[in-house]
C-alpha cells in the first residue's frame, strides 16, 4: 500500500522514477502522443495512481523537450532600475539565441497561476526579488526547471544572483555619522530581500553607535511613494518624532521623490535634511541637489542572471551557485558638503 505522503508534491520526474521509464515516455503514455506498450503504459499508470501525481503543463512541457524561451518574472517593469536589468537580461539572451517572455506582476490577479503557467512554456526561468511566493519557487526547484533568482536570497537548489548590499549600507551609514548627523529617518517597504539587507547594514552602524534604529516607513519604490514618505517624515505628521537630520531612502527615486517634498515645504537639502539614495540611476548624478547614493550594477545583474540561466539550461553546470556583485559607496552633496565630490 503507497505510503500517504508521497502524492505530494510528486512530479513527473518522480513518476518516471517509480515507473523506471523515462519522462518522455510518461508524457507520451499520459497524452497519447507517440508509440507506448501496452505493459509500460500500465507500469507509468500504476506509478501515477500510487503517487496521486496529477499532469500539469509544467511537467509535461519540460518532458517534451526545449522552447529556445526564457521566462523572467519582475514586480514592476516602469524604473530606470528594472529597465536597466532587463536591458542587461535580453542582450545575453539574444546573444545566446533565446527569446525572452517577461511577465509583470503590478496589477496582476492569480499571480501565482501565471507564474505556473509561464513555467510551462519556458526552459528557465528567472524570478526577480520575491515577487513569487516561497512555495511556488519551491514547487519550480521540485520540477527541476533550471531557476535563477534575482536580488532575493537563495534558495537550496536554486541559482541566485544579487548585488552586496549589507557592507556599503554599513559604509553609507558610517560616512552619515561623520557628518554629525543623530537622528536618522528610513524610507522604503522591508521587503525581506535587497532592501532588509540594506536595512540591517544601516542598523548595525546606528546601534554600534549608540543611535536607536528607526523602523522604516513603507512606500512604494517610485519618485511618487517617495514624494508621500517625504511629506510624512519631513511635514511634522509622524507622531511624537522631530524631523530627521538625515533620511536614508531604499533606493535613488525614493530619495528623489523625498528631495521634492523638502523643497516643496521650504527646507534646504542637504542644509535642514540630508537625503540619500540606492542604485546610481542617471538621474541622480543630474539631480540638484546630486545624491548620494549606493552604485550597483544593474545591467550586469541582468546579464549575469541570463548566462547563469543558460548554463542550467545546456547543463554545463549542475551545482547551484550563488553569485554576488559589489557595490560602491557615491558620495555627492545632497548628504553634505565635501571637499571632494563625485560628479
Amino acid at each position: 500500500m503507497p505510503n500517504s505522503d508521497e502524492g505530494q508534491g510528486a512530479t513527473i520526474y518522480e513518476v518516471a522514477q517509480r515507473a523506471g521509464v523515462s519522462i518522455a515516455t510518461v508524457s507520451r503514455a499520459l497524452r497519447n502522443t507517440g508509440p507506448v506498450a501496452a505493459g509500460t503504459r500500465e507500469k507509468v499508470l500504476r506509478a501515477v495512481e500510487e503517487l496521486s501525481f496529477t499532469p500539469s503543463r509544467l511537467g509535461v512541457s519540460l518532458a517534451q523537450g526545449r522552447h529556445a524561451a526564457n521566462g523572467i518574472v519582475f514586480p514592476d517593469l516602469s524604473g530606470p532600475y528594472f529597465a536597466e536589468v532587463l536591458l542587461g537580461y535580453e542582450e545575453v539572451a539574444a546573444e545566446l539565441g533565446r527569446s525572452v517572455l517577461i511577465l509583470s506582476t503590478r496589477g496582476r490577479a492569480a499571480v501565482q497561476d501565471l507564474v505556473r503557467d509561464l513555467v510551462g512554456r519556458v526552459d528557465g526561468m528567472v524570478i526577480f526579488g520575491r515577487t513569487v511566493e516561497d512555495a511556488v519557487v519551491d514547487e519550480i526547484v521540485r520540477s527541476r526547471t533550471p531557476l535563477v533568482l534575482l536580488a532575493r536570497d537563495p534558495v537550496a537548489r536554486a541559482d541566485a544572483v544579487s548585488s552586496e548590499n549589507t557592507a556599503s549600507a554599513e559604509a553609507l551609514a558610517t560616512h552619515l555619522l561623520g557628518h554629525g548627523y543623530t537622528t536618522f529617518a528610513l524610507a522604503g517597504d522591508d521587503d525581506r530581500g535587497d532592501v532588509t539587507q540594506r536595512w540591517t547594514g544601516v542598523r548595525r552602524v546606528l546601534s554600534a553607535h549608540g543611535i536607536r534604529p528607526p523602523a522604516p516607513l513603507p512606500c512604494e519604490l517610485t519618485v511618487e511613494g517617495g514624494y508621500a514618505a517625504g511629506r510624512t517624515l519631513l511635514g511634522g505628521r509622524t507622531t511624537g518624532a522631530r524631523r530627521p537630520e538625515a533620511v536614508i531612502c531604499a533606493d535613488d527615486q525614493v530619495a528623489l521623490g523625498v528631495i521634492l517634498a523638502a523643497e516643496e515645504l521650504g527646507l534646504d537639502v542637504p542644509g535642514d535634511v540630508a537625503i540619500t539614495g540606492w542604485d546610481d540611476i542617471m538621474a541622480a548624478r543630474h539631480a540638484r541637489p546630486a545624491l548620494t547614493t549606493v552604485r550597483q550594477p544593474m545591467r550586469l545583474l541582468g546579464a549575469r542572471a541570463a548566462r547563469a540561466l543558460d548554463e542550467l539550461i545546456k547543463g554545463s553546470r549542475t551545482v547551484p551557485n550563488s553569485e554576488i556583485l559589489p557595490t560602491q559607496l557615491i558620495v555627492r552633496s545632497s548628504c553634505g558638503p565635501h571637499p571632494l565630490e563625485e560628479k
